[in-house]
């Protein structure tokens, strides 16, 4: 463990001074290029933030109207016949639109259950292994005009649900 500990401390430097020195020994405008790509990235930045600005609004007023509790409770039947707790569907439904909305109710469900139930076991399996669906297709889509998503967001729900499944068996394995 120390390895990885003392590998970690050099690694971010280390990758730095690559890249600088690549850049120099190449005979590139190191400075030069990193103004550039910064203004590349404000620019993206400017593009995605109206998209991000509606998904955190739209999460918040979920979590305020009642609304995401109340479709937690119609889904508690079905979540309990694939043995998914009821106190797990709110985070399950809020981690494919923003993950620090997650983070939230995961924090929630520390303070409640604690982190080491089985409750608190599937939902820290559970965030570290899915995505956030929409916020990540709204964004990195808009950002490069992509209209056409074909099968991603298919293929990105049952990711998904792999993920859930696996949170499941892993924290039933931990307990």
């Amino acid at each position: 463990m120390k390895f990885v500990s003392y590998l970690s401390e050099y690694l971010v430097p280390l990758v730095l001074f690559y890249i600088t020195g690549f850049a120099v020994l190449q005979r590139r405008p190191v400075f030069d290029d990193f103004i550039e790509g910064a203004k590349m990235g404000m620019r993206t930045v400017a593009g995605i933030l109206p998209t991000l600005v509606g998904l955190m609004t739209a999460v918040g007023v979920l979590r305020a109207s009642g609304f995401l509790d109340f479709l937690a409770g119609i889904l508690e039947g079905p979540a309990g016949f694939f043995h998914v707790p009821a106190e797990t569907v709110p985070v399950i439904l809020v981690r494919l639109v923003s993950s620090s909305a997650a983070t939230g109710l995961l924090l929630d469900i520390f303070k409640n259950s604690g982190p080491d139930s089985y409750v608190g076991m599937m939902v820290s399996i559970l965030e570290s292994c899915t995505e956030t669906v929409f916020y990540t297709m709204s964004v990195y889509y808009m950002a490069v005009r992509v209209t056409k998503t074909r099968w991603t967001l298919a293929g990105a729900l049952a990711a998904t649900a792999g993920g859930v499944s696996a949170s499941i068996v892993l924290a039933g394995f931990m307990q």
